[in-house]
C-alpha cells in the first residue's frame, strides 16, 4: 500500500523540522511530501500533491491559516487538517475547530501526542478508502444489474405493491421521469398456437428480436421496457406521441421476423399508484382480442399516423387500402368493436387532450393538430366525448363538477 501524503505548513523552519523529527512517518504508512512557509505556497503545494493530511500553522504570511483551511476544504474536501498553534492563539484554534478541523497541537509539538493524532488520522483515511472501495463496487454492481432492478421495480409497481412515496423515490434512482407514464403497452406473441414445436432457446431469440425492434422504433422516447411475470413484454411510455411508433411494432415484426404479434395500448389515467389497474385492463383486452386481419391492422396504424389530416375518413382509407368502404366498415366494426368513425374520433380527442394538458397551444391550434377543420366542430366533438369543453378540460373541470354544461 502506498503512503498517505502529508504537508507541513509553518513559517518557522525550526517548527517544521521539529514536527518532521517527532514522528516515525514510515512506520505509520505516512510520508511528508511537501512543506510550505506561507499560506499561498501551502495551498498550491497541497493541490499539486493531492495531500491527505495538512498540518497548518495559523499565523502564516500572505494567506492566513484560517483562509488556507477554508480553501483546502473547498479544493480538497477529504483532506484531514491539524492546526499547529501556540497558547496565545487558542481562540483561533477554537474558530478553526468550527471549520471542521480534525485536531490541533500546541507548539512545541509533543512527539507522543503528534504520533497518536497521526495514527488516528491514518486509521480514518484507511476506513474511508475502504468504504469508498465498497461503494464503488456496489455502484458497479448496480450498473451491471440496472435492467434487473428496473424490471423488479416496474413489476412491483404494476402489481400495486408500492406506495406513492416509494414510487417517487425510486423513479429518479432508476433514471425514469418523475411522473406517471402516459401510455402502457403490452406485446404478446402467441407462440403456443403458432410455433408449438419451437425450442426454448429459439423462442427466447425471437423475443429478444421483438424487443430490439421495439427499442429501435421507440429510441427517441422516454420509456421502460421489461418482461412481466408471465413473459409478456410490457412498455411504459412517458410521451403520448410515441403511440404511433408502438403500433408500428406489429408491422415491423411481421416484415422482419415473419411472425405475428399483438400490441395492446392503453392511455394511462388516474394517480401514479393506479398503474396496476391500467396494466390489468390492457392484459384482459389483449387476451380477449382475436388477432386482427392485416387490413384492419393497417387501417389502425394509418389512423394513428394520420389522425391530424382533415380528409381522413372511411372512403379515403378504403381507397388507400384498395378495398370497398362497405367491406372495411363491416370488418373494422367486427374486429375492433367500434365503428371506423368512432375509433378515429377517440384517437383525435385523446391526442387533443394530451395537447391541452402538455402545451400552451390555443384551442384553435389544438383543433387543427387533431384533424378538425373548425374550432366549433372540434369543441362539439370534444364535449360530446369527455363531457366538458376543451377550455374547461384545460382548467381541470370534471364533468360531475358542472352538470349544466
Amino acid at each position: 500500500m502506498g503512503f498517505w501524503k502529508v504537508m507541513i505548513a509553518d513559517d518557522e523552519a525550526i517548527i517544521r523540522e521539529g514536527i518532521k523529527r517527532s514522528v516515525d512517518w514510515g512506520e505509520l504508512g505516512l510520508t511528508v511530501v511537501t512543506e510550505a512557509e506561507d499560506g499561498e505556497e501551502a495551498l498550491e503545494n497541497a493541490i499539486q500533491h493531492g495531500i491527505h493530511i495538512a498540518l497548518v500553522d495559523l499565523n502564516m504570511p500572505i494567506m492566513h491559516g484560517i483562509e488556507l483551511m477554508k480553501r483546502l476544504r473547498e479544493q480538497l474536501p477529504d483532506c484531514k487538517i491539524v492546526v499547529v498553534t501556540g497558547h496565545d492563539e487558542f481562540t483561533y484554534a477554537q474558530e478553526s475547530i468550527r471549520l471542521q478541523v480534525n485536531d490541533y497541537i500546541l507548539k512545541p509539538a509533543d512527539p507522543l501526542q503528534l504520533t497518536q493524532i497521526m495514527r488516528g488520522l491514518r486509521d480514518e483515511l484507511e476506513e474511508e478508502r475502504q468504504k469508498s472501495l465498497h461503494l464503488k463496487q456496489a455502484s458497479k454492481q448496480i450498473l451491471k444489474n440496472f435492467p434487473l432492478l428496473r424490471e423488479r421495480f416496474c413489476q412491483e409497481w404494476l402489481d400495486g405493491n408500492l406506495s406513492q412515496q416509494e414510487i417517487m423515490e425510486q423513479l429518479p434512482f432508476l433514471q425514469l421521469p418523475q411522473v406517471r407514464p402516459e401510455l402502457l403497452g403490452i406485446i404478446r406473441w402467441r407462440t403456443e398456437v403458432q410455433n408449438s414445436g419451437m425450442k426454448e432457446n429459439e423462442r427466447q431469440l425471437f423475443l429478444f428480436a421483438i424487443e430490439n425492434i421495439t427499442l429501435e422504433l421507440l429510441s427517441d422516447y422516454p420509456k421502460a421496457m421489461f418482461r412481466d411475470s408471465t413473459g409478456l413484454i410490457v412498455i411504459l411510455l412517458w410521451d403520448g406521441a410515441s403511440e404511433a411508433m408502438l403500433a408500428r411494432v406489429e408491422q415491423e415484426v411481421r416484415t422482419h421476423l415473419k411472425i405475428a404479434i399483438e400490441v395492446g395500448i392503453e392511455a394511462v389515467d388516474g394517480g401514479i399508484t393506479e398503474l396496476s389497474t391500467i396494466y390489468r385492463r390492457c392484459r384482459v383486452n389483449l387476451s380477449r382480442e382475436a388477432p386482427l386481419s392485416p387490413i384492419v391492422r393497417r387501417a389502425k396504424q394509418y389512423m394513428l399516423e394520420h389522425y391530424g389530416e382533415y380528409g381522413l375518413n372511411l372512403e379515403s382509407m378504403a381507397g388507400m387500402l384498395k378495398t370497398s368502404s362497405v367491406y372495411l366498415s363491416r370488418l373494422f366494426k367486427q374486429e375492433v368493436g367500434s365503428s371506423f368513425g368512432t375509433y378515429l374520433t377517440q384517437i383525435r380527442i385523446r391526442k387533443a387532450a394530451q395537447l391541452l394538458n402538455s402545451t400552451d397551444m390555443s384551442i384553435n391550434e389544438v383543433a387543427e393538430r387533431s384533424g378538425y377543420e373548425t374550432q366549433h366542430y372540434f369543441s362539439t366533438a370534444f364535449k360530446k366525448q369527455t363531457g366538458v369543453s376543451p377550455l374547461q378540460f384545460r382548467k381541470g373541470v370534471l364533468p360531475e363538477e358542472d352538470s349544466s354544461i
